[in-house]
């Protein structure tokens, strides 16, 4: 897993968490486990505190309120849906409860091996194994996903229902980025129809902070807090916030998504850049540079189109 440099507080109501907390949560509730190396790992991710436990396991913490219902949908649904997609997926361990320490619930899982890939970087396998991925979720049939909401920050809902956040930020970006050329774009994903077909499994938030790569291939998806069903043009927003040009094109074709569904993925991908630019800004840098290069990368695109 590649380290990167982060703030370590994220959030106004962040709880603090270090090294003597973890070790004691260990202690009090999986003993068996409380003497293994223990070290900290500077992920690129802002909801969970996250600290390597010996060469196998790996301890999530969430950083703030209204994040830990995340471990109970990924215990239900993460074994279910690993043998069905075609990368690894974390496996839930064990999970801890909130004590005098430390007031939320807690996870441990498998430790993944990879890194994080850089955007912008020219891979068309790694573009066809996130096509691979992204379809082989989709096409997962188990009844009874959860639907979109707050607790997956709506991902699959209608892009309309994300307007007002996504023009806040625009106008808190007036004087960093062109703010009629972002509410152009915004408004042609805004203006492409509403998906009317069956809602398929998707992950909700596929950047590059959630991919782990190996030897330039697909190696594991992580983190699936916003794991949900919707519209799939959700997981199409990796397109912009990895891939080039022309891996876009490759992606697109093994995916098979047609005008109107790659419209709305562009929205996705370009009002989440634009939400998290304002509020990552300075604490959250890498965030903050993938945001740019999306927003970038999508103006870029229209303005091809447009040609």
């Amino acid at each position: 897993m590649t380290t990167v440099a982060v703030a370590d507080v994220l959030h106004a109501n962040e709880v603090p968490v270090d090294d003597i907390v973890v070790r004691r949560l260990l202690g009090e509730q999986f003993p068996e486990w409380a003497t293994l190396p223990l070290e900290r790992v500077a992920t690129p991710g802002s909801d969970h505190v996250l600290y390597r436990l010996g060469r196998d396991l790996v301890v999530r913490l969430p950083r703030k309120e209204g994040v830990d219902p995340q471990i109970d949908k990924e215990r239900t649904w993460l074994p279910r849906l690993a043998p069905l997609v075609s990368c690894a997926l974390p496996t839930p361990v064990a999970k801890g409860t909130p004590s005098r320490m430390y007031p939320f619930a807690w996870s441990v899982y498998t430790w993944l091996d990879g890194d994080n890939p850089p955007e912008g970087i020219a891979a068309s396998e790694l573009a066809r194994d996130l096509a691979r991925f992204v379809t082989t979720l989709q096409s997962v049939d188990i009844p009874g996903g959860p639907a979109p909401g707050s607790e997956n920050f709506g991902r699959g809902e209608p892009l309309a229902r994300r307007d007002a956040a996504t023009r806040a930020a625009i106008a808190q970006l007036a004087s960093e980025l062109d703010p009629r050329a972002v509410t152009a774009a915004w408004e042609h994903a805004l203006g492409t129809p509403v998906w009317e077909g069956r809602p398929v499994w998707l992950h909700g938030d596929l950047t590059t902070e959630n991919i782990l790569v190996r030897h330039g291939r697909l190696a594991a998806v992580l983190d699936f807090g916003c794991l949900g069903v919707g519209d799939p043009a959700c997981d199409l927003m990796v397109a912009w916030s990895l891939m080039t040009a022309e891996d876009r094109k490759v992606f697109r074709a093994e995916v098979g998504a047609d005008e109107e569904t790659w419209a709305r993925g562009r929205g996705w991908a370009l009002s989440t850049a634009l939400i998290a630019l304002p509020y990552y800004g300075e604490t959250h840098r890498p965030r903050a540079a993938n945001a740019r290069y999306r927003i970038a990368e999508i103006l870029g695109e229209l303005n091809a189109e447009a040609r």
